[in-house]
């Protein structure tokens, strides 16, 4: 059953899919004792009971220096204090079909063989039209990345990165977080390169790469894109309802399905090709990943098998409103089945946005950033009047956030659609993909949009309970997959056997098919795997003495080996013999491995194994596939992960005793690497021009494109192991003019359509790096092969600390991209690594500094540990120390060293340290002119602080110059910058907090004024949207309290709605949201006898104090608004239950308020009142004896 907890929204119960017709594509901080009581209403719990919450806020300001990214400040509700961590009607009908499945393949002899001859080379196709050559256009200047997302306060600092960072979600929710400053150096620098003339002496300076270019404007980017083998790609016309959209086809003809064809209808020009009508739009959609062909698979989906799994999948979609339902269950209990018939249904009605399997995906090389295209292609195809949008966002997503990719390509081509039922977009075999934490964790910004989209993960674990960064910020359902039945495993045997060859008479009777059920122990993988080992004709076996063999298996597939023992017993039969074993490593180790599909012959060159020995293991091992390979490529070699069950793979890399054949991943990248490295010397020369066909043929393109991965996978960092590995002593043999063409082949091969460039560097850690900082300019698209190229460079130049940087640099660039730990910690290690290799007094050393303290400020966002952030401040305290007055650098350093502080005092709230980035941020704005960039992030860095110490030291003045820096801010983002409703928003909550402290109703309408004009500019989905909502609710409420309007209060009441709608489950901001709610409707109540708004709002102030644990700092002003909307509540209805509960909440309070504690005496005096409500009530004489203690107390408290 479904599992979780789910908002009231959820309880609409229509579980109609509906299909799409065929017609359309289509106030203040104050003491318990002097707070408004508050209250809310009990939500319903469902049966289905799924956790939601908001969009995960993205942290503003990181923007690079020169984008002026917005700002944070202070949230209208910052003197509270925070909590410590911080769808034609009518229903779709399930109709199924039944594929017969064959499979012949022949059995393995053990040959001896020699080593493989080198494959012919195959003649080159026919030359292809050269296309014009194309320069690519000049760099754009860095351009102001989109608003970053806001969250409310308390304010939030973070030191410089070294570049424009995404945005990341923070731990807790902080007020606009200040904008991240630049780091103190541009990127790392690139190697010495060649002299430019041989009588000259080499030139040493090194030359910096520019950092990754804001995307061009339309009118630069080149419009058109080919097909790999340089033919264009024209997509079929299709028609008819989306579910009848077919692939599109793989061909590489130019007029391949064209009918009625004429040379007329097309027509070329040096920037667009049409084709009747087809403009480039279609075709730069063409050049979008594809998913891999999936015809293989063999599962089938017998009728009914999973029907109540079907039926609970479809309530889901039609009646929940969470964002993601995991369905999960172990390995093999079919997951994939299932998705793949409930994809077939959805499709069918009209409602399949998208659907990928993430198993048949190369293993190294898919990143987040390549499924969401996947997905955004398979969208276009099913749905083309997303196209334009889809090609929109490839227009300006270069580089940006996963979460900003996700709402271009997915949510805006559906919201387009403007459909009044969600698509479903399927993931399957989310934990099958090694990256697929950072996927998981962007998805909590699409938290509000459920009503356009929704997610269905298959996992084997549970997502929900699991605990992967991030999940708890998603609005989700989990639902376990159970085993199959007896019965429904008995129908699949019984099913499967139809298509066997038995010999005569030899069919399984009932009673071996019911013994057969039981071991599968509802596991259908076990039950596929014996079925294809009985099909497969190997050594002089029969299918019924392998039968006879299985059923003698005393133990069920349940156990704890489950599926182990079945493929043990039956590699030890494919391959009886320890040298028949050895091969199978060697041959399985190098498919683990392999990124692309080789033809057999070129794959047997690759790894020196005799290509019958490979096809007959080829052939052999068919017999525990799950998947065929796609048709017409039977004659290739794909990676293993495209083609066995992850529980095969599983079991092949485990080392449990006794598995003699365990696979080593370390090992197959280092033979793989060590065969492509041998090739790099054999490279054809470069072609005279970059417009002329490529020289590279088959096996070429693979070595010239993956070496740098399987070395860096295969191979360790340690100079010392590095020189004792063979492929340190190949690539030192490799001359500097191959290492110099492979590079170039390198990068035509992954950018085509650049300039070609002239690789000039003379040694190899100088090659390397200046393709890996190429590569880097292209926005992240091909970072797997970036940090591969970085990582051989840094073993090759293990002396050179700029190799380091740049290596620490990648990392760093994409932790701020996906928030992934690891890559911080990957970006420490480098950068620690350079920081060694310079001197005291290298001028280099403050801006390593400057890097490591950036990565470890980063790295303290993620895992909260207090020594990282510490250590962060002494190396930007170092950096600082040696940029003295009047060093150009000290001023980023400034801004540095002032972030990192500011995160650390809302980590420990020690005023020194607030105090010291108060002075240093500003030394910054007294430095800055008014032109300067960084000045608008300066100012409202520092109107942040103030705006914290005045929350501290109540002093007006400085809340009066956290005005006075924020309307400054203010001025510097004049309408429409993308920052200024967050500038609106800071603004509006320190003059909220100017109304607070002295009254100023001015003051207080024009805080309203800016708000109400920061919600206008934040529409949904934008991040800050449910922080600027709630800012105006209270200070709607504020008002209320001035003028008594009940509009104004009913005002206030929508806003918090709204709020809440966006902020479903455990979100941090949820409480304080809930807690003025209840503020808000007890008021009502107060003001119009509204019974209902009441016990809503006694509701809203339950789940605060769910919400908020003991140590929570917020809990004792929660506890007192609670218990003061249970006495209202009492006196309304005299309920004893409702007083009870109210003096339990009074001692849990005082309690928290012990002797000393400046609001002890009004604590003590609403205890003692609440007890002699009761005493007069009940006359308990325990209620007498303690309320005359208390009273006592009182009485010294008057004295005093």
């Amino acid at each position: 059953m479904l599992k979780g907890r789910t908002s009231p929204a959820s309880n609409s119960r229509s579980y109609d899919l509906h299909p799409i017709p065929s017609s359309g594509c289509r106030a203040d901080e104050t003491d318990p004792d002097g707070q408004i009581p508050v209250s809310r209403t009990s939500s319903d719990i469902q049966a289905c009971q799924c956790r939601q919450s908001p969009s995960e806020p993205l942290p503003s300001g990181r923007a690079h220096p020169s984008s002026g990214g917005a700002m944070a400040g202070p949230a209208p509700y910052d003197d509270i204090p925070r909590p410590d961590a911080a769808h034609a009607e009518g229903d779709v009908p399930l109709s199924y079909s039944l594929n017969g499945r064959s499979a012949s393949p022949s059995c393995i002899d053990v040959i001896e063989g020699s080593t493989p001859s080198v494959p012919p080379r195959s003649p080159p196709p026919p030359r292809k039209a050269p296309r014009p050559p194309r320069k690519a256009p000049p760099l754009p200047p860095r351009q102001p990345p989109p608003s970053p997302r806001q969250p409310p306060p308390p304010p939030r600092k973070v030191p410089p990165p070294p570049r424009q960072p995404p945005p990341a979600p923070p731990r807790q929710p902080p007020p606009p977080p200040p904008r991240r400053p630049p780091s103190l150096r541009q990127p790392p620098a690139v190697p010495p390169r060649r002299p430019a003339s041989p009588r000259q002496p080499p030139a040493v300076p090194r030359r910096r790469p520019p950092p990754p270019p804001s995307p061009p404007p339309p009118s630069t980017i080149n419009t058109g894109r080919e097909h790999e083998d340089g033919q264009v790609q024209v997509p079929r016309r299709t028609t008819g309802i989306p579910s009848a959209i077919e692939e599109p086809s793989s061909s590489h003809s130019f007029f391949h399905g064209a009918h009625n064809f004429q040379m007329k209808d097309v027509h070329f020009n040096t920037n667009t090709t049409i084709v009747n009508g087809l403009d480039n739009e279609q075709w730069r959609f063409n050049g979008l990943p594809k998913h891999p062909d999936m015809s293989g698979v063999q599962a089938e989906y017998l009728p009914d098998s999973r029907k109540p799994d079907v039926e609970e999948s479809l309530k889901w979609i039609s009646s929940s409103n969470d964002l993601v339902l995991c369905i999960h269950g172990p390995a093999g209990v079919g997951k994939t089945t299932l998705i793949r018939h409930l994809s077939k249904v959805l499709r069918s009605a009209g409602r399949l946005g998208a659907s990928v399997f993430l198993g048949a995906f190369p293993p190294d090389t898919s990143g987040p950033e390549t499924i969401i295209k996947t997905l955004a292609h398979e969208l276009g195809n099913i749905h083309p009047r997303a196209i334009p949008k889809i090609v929109e966002a490839m227009n300006q997503c270069h580089g940006t956030s996963l979460e900003i990719q996700l709402e271009a390509y997915i949510l805006k081509p559906l919201q387009s659609f403007d459909y009044p039922h969600p698509f479903v977009i399927i993931v399957d075999g989310i934990d099958e993909w090694r990256e697929h934490p950072p996927f998981i964790k962007a998805l909590a910004r699409l938290n509000s949009q459920s009503a356009v989209l929704k997610f269905i993960l298959t996992s084997r674990w549970d997502l929900l309970t699991s605990r992967l960064p991030g999940t708890e910020t998603i609005s989700m359902c989990s639902y376990l997959l159970r085993l199959v039945s007896h019965g429904v495993a008995k129908a699949y045997f019984d099913h499967q056997f139809i298509s066997i060859d038995w010999e005569s008479g030899r069919r399984p009777g009932v009673r071996e098919v019911d013994r057969l059920a039981e071991l599968s122990d509802g596991l259908l993988v076990w039950g596929a795997t014996v079925c294809s080992l009985l099909s497969h004709k190997f050594s002089d076996f029969a299918p019924h003495e392998i039968l006879s063999e299985i059923l003698a298996d005393k133990q069920k597939v349940g156990s704890a080996e489950q599926l182990a023992r079945l493929y043990h017993n039956a590699i030890n039969r494919l391959f009886p013999t320890l040298e028949d074993q050895r091969r199978l490593r060697n041959y399985l180790g190098a498919t683990f491995v392999l990124q692309e599909a080789l033809p057999v012959d070129e794959f047997c060159w690759l790894v020196q194994m005799p290509s019958r020995l490979a096809a007959r293991i080829q052939s052999t091992l068919s017999a525990v596939q799950t998947r065929l390979p796609p048709a017409g490529s039977e004659k290739m070699v794909h990676p293993a992960s495209t083609l066995f069950h992850k529980s095969f793979l599983d079991y092949v890399q485990a080392t449990p005793a006794g598995n003699t054949f365990t696979i080593s991943a370390f090992d197959s990248h280092a033979a793989v690497g060590l065969a492509c490295l041998n090739q790099i010397p054999s490279l054809p020369p470069l072609p005279p021009t970059q417009s002329s066909s490529s020289s590279l043929r088959g096996l070429q393109c693979y070595v010239v494109k993956f070496w740098p991965l399987h070395v860096s996978h295969g191979t360790h960092r340690s100079h010392d192991e590095w020189v004792k590995a063979p492929h340190c002593s190949v690539l030192n043999t490799i001359h500097i003019d191959a290492q110099q063409r492979w590079a170039t082949q390198f990068l035509n091969m992954l950018l085509p359509e650049a300039e070609r460039e002239v690789m000039e560097e003379l040694d190899t850690t100088a090659i390397l790096t200046t393709v890996g900082n190429r590569l880097r300019r292209d926005g992240g698209e091909h970072w797997v092969l970036e940090v591969a190229c970085l990582e051989v460079a840094v073993r090759v130049g293990h002396g050179q600390h700029w190799a380091w940087r740049n290596l620490g640099w990648c990392y760093d660039s994409m932790g701020r991209r996906n928030g992934s730990p690891k890559m911080y910690e990957e970006a420490v290690l480098a950068y620690r690594c350079a920081l060694e290799l310079l001197a005291a007094s290298d001028p280099e050393r403050p801006r390593v500094l400057s890097d490591l303290g950036s990565s470890l400020v980063l790295l303290f966002e993620c895992n909260g540990d207090v020594n990282v952030l510490n250590d962060s401040i002494s190396h930007l305290r170092d950096a600082l120390a040696l940029l003295p007055v009047p060093h150009p650098d000290r001023v980023l350093s400034l801004i540095c060293l002032g972030g990192a502080l500011q995160t650390l005092f809302q980590r420990t709230g020690d005023l020194n340290v607030l105090n010291e980035g108060i002075t240093h941020l500003r030394d910054v704005v007294a430095l800055l002119p008014e032109s300067h960039p960084e000045r608008f992030g300066s100012l409202n860095n520092l109107g942040n602080a103030l705006y914290t110490l005045f929350m501290r030291n109540r002093d007006i003045k400085t809340l009066e110059e956290g005005i006075l820096h924020h309307r400054d801010a203010l001025a510097l983002r004049p309408a429409p910058h993308p920052d200024r409703s967050s500038s609106l928003a800071n603004l509006g909550s320190t003059l909220r907090a100017l109304f607070d402290h002295g009254g100023d109703v001015s003051a207080l309408n024009e805080a309203i004024l800016h708000l109400r004009a920061a919600t206008a500019l934040q529409p949904v989905p934008h991040p800050r949207r449910p922080s600027s909502l709630i800012s105006l609710g209270i200070a709607l409420q504020s008002l209320h309290g001035c003028n008594g309007s009940l509009d104004t209060l009913k005002e206030s009441i929508l806003h918090l709605r709204d709020a809440l709608a966006l902020l479903p489950g455990a979100q941090p901001d949820r409480p304080i949201a809930l807690r003025y709610m209840g503020s808000a409707l007890h008021a009502l109540y107060e003001s119009n006898g509204d019974l209902d708004a009441l016990h809503e709002g006694i509701s809203h102030q339950r789940d605060v104090l769910t919400l908020c644990p003991v140590s929570d700092s917020v809990r004792p002003e929660s506890l007192d608004h609670l218990a003061i909307s249970l006495l209202s509540h009492h006196k309304r209805n005299g309920d004893i239950e409702t007083l009870d509960e109210a003096i339990k909440l009074r001692r849990e309070l005082l309690d928290l308020r012990p002797p000393g504690h400046r609001s002890r005496a009004s604590c003590v005096k609403k205890f003692v009142a609440a007890l002699e409500i009761r005493f007069a009530l009940t006359e308990d004489k325990a209620d007498h004896d303690e309320f005359q203690a208390l009273q006592r107390e009182l009485d010294g408290y008057k004295q005093n």
